[in-house]
């Protein structure tokens, strides 16, 4: 099927990394400001089968080293074809991309980031046109009602940003259309493991209320993608008995991504980002991260160059997040789960985020309620903790009366020392410095075991006496 590719294709080289170092060229990535992928259904008179076409420098005219722009349109033409389609055809660009050896491809949309490695290169995948005999003949052989498919590459500066802002328009109009439906109007989700050759533990689950991390996947995406490939990447999943509305967890689910994740994975909260949250593989979009000085979010995005309010860049909260673990406070979001009402609801939506950047905040910000709309910092605002809490008490953000609340409920804790010699004599008054709670932890030394039990507490001193009695 590819004895004319001059590097193997298959779905053993899926998860490779190619690391700076090892690269040829570069495409997209965090460098490159204008990059989009895109699929769409066409009238058979349209597309001429299996045509490839390049618009711009090809692999060879680039210099080594090189990070340039990059467009992949996808056409596609049959009878059965329907314009729903559209979202699921373009998601496969990133599986049947990274069965090349040598080529790897991160993300989606408009966030794409390829790379070719030098030892590829070296093997004569020195075009496009190898790129896209593999993507011509893969489509046809998963899809059989694609007719006719012909593949573009654009790497011409001025084209891929002209195509680029008629990309966004596009991914809105289909972000749009699953807005109306709600989760407890459906009987069944959809699952995704198109990440798991990064992320072997993490399936992404696709409600109408909860997009795909990647921000691809529609819940009517999902829906379309199980019917015209049912044994593929996407499939159903029935959601069973709702066993927590606010936190969304479902029986059905649980079922399903233990499953999936081989037993990895037993329990999902499809609406926290703490205890069982949705696992995160690395395609996500943003992250929310929990910030416990002043026990909120922040959201930071992909393309934020900058070091967020909790004093990381995005690159090192990904290592955190992804991989397909449930890591308590780094959640792996898309930027459409934003805008749902079931954004982190568990965990009090909205007012609870206290720090979004500034691109971010313009995309979502009719979205977010009016209540707490001008009193969330962006990174225009505050650079600093510090300067977080100074921003959040001046606006009078919700977060502000939830230090209070938690300030009012803490009582003293008790710290009992237990050791042949010691007795436990202190108690000691808790405090909250300035109503923002930390979580206390069990703390160890030497023979001492000091435990704090049933308080989220600060302590200034803790005097531990040893006694004068004789046993």
């Amino acid at each position: 099927m590819f004895q004319d590719i001059p590097v193997d294709v298959g779905v053993a080289y899926e998860g490779e990394r190619i690391r700076r170092s090892e690269m040829y060229v570069e495409f997209g990535g965090p460098d490159v400001k204008f990059k989009f992928e895109l699929a769409r259904v066409r009238k058979p008179e349209e597309v001429k089968d299996g045509e490839i076409i390049i618009i711009g420098p090809d692999i060879k005219d680039i210099p080594e080293g090189s990070s340039v722009p990059l467009g992949i349109i996808v056409e596609v033409a049959g009878s059965q074809l329907e314009e729903e389609l559209e979202g699921i055809i373009e998601r496969r660009i990133h599986e049947f991309t990274n069965y090349v050896h040598g080529f790897m491809h991160l993300n989606q949309r408009y966030d794409i980031w390829c790379r070719l490695s030098k030892e590829a290169f070296k093997k004569g995948f020195n075009s496009f046109t190898y790129l896209g005999k593999v993507l011509v003949r893969l489509y046809k052989a998963d899809f059989p009602i694609i007719e006719k498919i012909q593949v573009t590459f654009i790497t011409d500066p001025k084209e891929v940003e002209r195509i680029y802002y008629e990309a966004l328009k596009i991914y809105e109009a289909r972000d749009a259309k699953a807005r109306g439906l709600k989760d407890e109007d459906v009987d069944e989700f959809y699952g995704c493991i198109l990440c798991q050759s990064f992320a072997p533990t993490h399936v992404c689950v696709i409600t109408p209320q909860r997009y795909s991390n990647c921000g691809a996947i529609s819940w009517f995406d999902g829906r379309a993608a199980s019917k015209v490939d049912p044994k593929g990447p996407i499939f159903r999943i029935p959601k069973g008995e709702c066993l927590d509305p606010v936190g969304g967890e479902y029986s059905g689910v649980n079922k399903i991504v233990q499953e999936k994740s081989l037993g990895a994975i037993k329990r999902v909260q499809l609406y926290t980002a703490f205890k069982y949250p949705h696992t995160s593989c690395g395609c996500f979009e943003a992250i929310a991260f929990y910030i416990p000085e002043v026990d909120g979010f922040g959201i930071v995005h992909r393309d934020f160059k900058g070091v967020a309010v909790n004093g990381l860049k995005f690159s090192t909260m990904a290592d955190t997040t992804g991989g397909g673990r449930q890591v308590d406070g780094f959640h792996g979001i898309s930027i459409e789960y934003m805008r749902s009402p079931k954004f982190l609801v568990a965990d009090g939506g909205w007012e609870r985020v206290v720090w979004v950047p500034k691109v971010v905040y313009e995309r979502v910000k009719d979205f977010i309620p009016e209540k707490v709309r001008d009193k969330i910092a962006t990174d225009e605002d505050v650079k600093t903790i510090d300067e977080l809490k100074e921003f959040l008490k001046s606006k009078g953000h919700p977060i502000v009366e939830r230090w209070k609340q938690i300030e009012a409920e803490v009582k003293p804790a008790e710290v009992k020392v237990e050791d042949a010699g010691i007795s436990a004599l202190q108690p000691v008054q808790a405090t909250v410095m300035e109503g923002i709670p930390l979580s206390g932890v069990p703390l160890t030394s030497g023979g001492f075991k000091i435990t704090l039990k049933g308080a989220r507490i600060n302590i200034d001193k803790v005097i531990i006496r040893r006694s004068t009695s004789t046993r």
